[in-house]
């Protein structure tokens, strides 16, 4: 029996969904949305980080598109967050974190800035009001700071001021803005946007990960050379780990489905390369990273051999696993997918979801006790949250629109 065609698993899915949003309700500060604890509290003495913050205020545009109430006021909140502490009115962008008394981290990187491109446009995608002109400022900021045309990638971050670029480029940045700017092109009907996501989407998955044996380079220098033993001292980096992160193949697997699907919706024939190299994505993440060492679940990095180095499971490599599945599913129709999504679902029941505290484990260590070498608490719903929409959803549009149009299986 197919899972991902199931009318009685999505019945399923949905009422994770709503388990999972009633965890995040909890997260709301004074300054947009904070980090939760492992019971679901709010973390009180972190400050108030931007990436955090649009996440929490994508997922609530995207449960008030699917009418839950109280998602729109949430939703409302995360945007006078962006338009209000979180704006620098001086030089333009949004600071990284912000406590009580203003900001306390002023750098401007691209990640957090795809989210706020990403949230905006969700926000829009749900009619909330102020949404739209906070987009077109948010893709305003990121055409003029990080999108690199020569090279066809997004630069890392800047100080306050955009004045000093980082001596660093990254492709978890990139990945997150191709999310942004796809979603930016169903709002907007802007086509440049989907062809910049193409863009990064090729040099990434078609040219740095099916060179490399699809073990993907994630730290590059300005040139874009790789520097493959970039934090080999500090492996377990919540954003830039040593080695190969078995999660991001897995997520670039998914994108590139969405860019092509976006392609062919807009008449285009997609080069054959995103389907072969989605697949070689996937096949090797579950190769390298499922069960290699005698254990269930994924391990969070390799090194260029193919050997873990950071043997913990995290929550958001089982929910990209589960998103890819579903995703090359629609792409094919290969009973295999379908035969791994089921069994990736089993594990995160067994294993990952808290039906006590609420929400998922986000880190188990290798015997699944928990973990927190990478990640402490409960830090925010957005991948477990698309984990139970994308199986519900076409590979275009992106989620929020989809939502808005009433594609929801």
């Amino acid at each position: 029996m197919s899972w991902l065609t199931s009318p009685a698993h999505h019945r399923w899915l949905e009422g994770e969904t709503d388990r999972l949003l009633d965890f995040g309700r909890a997260a709301r500060t004074p300054q947009g949305f904070g980090w939760l604890d492992q019971r679901g509290r709010l973390e009180t003495d972190r400050d108030t980080a931007l990436w955090i913050t649009c996440r929490m205020t994508y997922v609530n545009s995207l449960a008030a598109l699917l009418g839950r109430p109280g998602a729109g006021a949430l939703t409302d909140h995360g945007l006078a967050a962006l338009d209000g502490p979180f704006r620098d009115t001086q030089h333009g962008g949004w600071f990284a974190a912000v406590g009580p008394e203003g900001p306390t981290e002023t750098d401007k990187g691209a990640y957090p800035h795809a989210f706020v491109v990403l949230a905006t446009a969700s926000a829009a995608a749900a009619g909330r009001t102020g949404a739209r002109g906070l987009l077109d400022e948010a893709l305003a900021v990121s055409l003029a700071h990080f999108w690199d045309e020569e090279a066809g990638m997004v630069v890392e971050s800047w100080d306050r001021t955009f004045t000093t670029c980082e001596d660093y480029r990254g492709v978890n940045a990139g990945m997150h803005t191709v999310e942004a700017y796809l979603a930016a092109a169903d709002v907007t009907g802007d086509r440049a946007w989907l062809d910049r996501a193409a863009r990064i989407t090729e040099r990434v998955v078609h040219g740095f990960a099916r060179g490399n044996q699809w073990r993907l380079p994630e730290h590059f220098d300005t040139a874009w050379q790789p520097l493959l033993d970039y934090n080999v001292d500090s492996p377990a980096h919540p954003f830039r780990p040593y080695g190969a992160t078995v999660g991001h193949w897995l997520e670039w697997a998914r994108l590139a489905l969405h860019v092509r699907a976006a392609l062919e919706a807009r008449g285009d024939t997609p080069p054959t390369w995103m389907l072969e190299d989605a697949v070689g994505l996937v096949d090797a993440a579950v190769r390298e990273g499922w069960q290699v060492d005698g254990a269930p679940g994924f391990v969070y990095t390799v090194d260029w051999s193919g050997s873990p180095v950071v043997r913990e499971r995290m929550h958001w490599v089982l929910c990209e696993a589960l998103g890819a599945a579903a995703a090359l599913f629609a792409a094919t129709g290969d009973a295999r997918y379908d035969d791994w999504y089921q069994q990736w679902w089993d594990y995160a029941a067994e294993h990952l979801l808290d039906l006590e505290g609420g929400s998922w484990w986000h880190e188990l260590a290798p015997d699944h006790q928990v973990s927190t070498t990478t990640w402490a608490g409960k830090a925010d719903l957005y991948h477990a949250v698309q984990a139970t929409l994308i199986p519900r959803l076409p590979l275009t549009p992106t989620l929020a629109p989809a939502l808005a149009r009433g594609l929801l299986g």
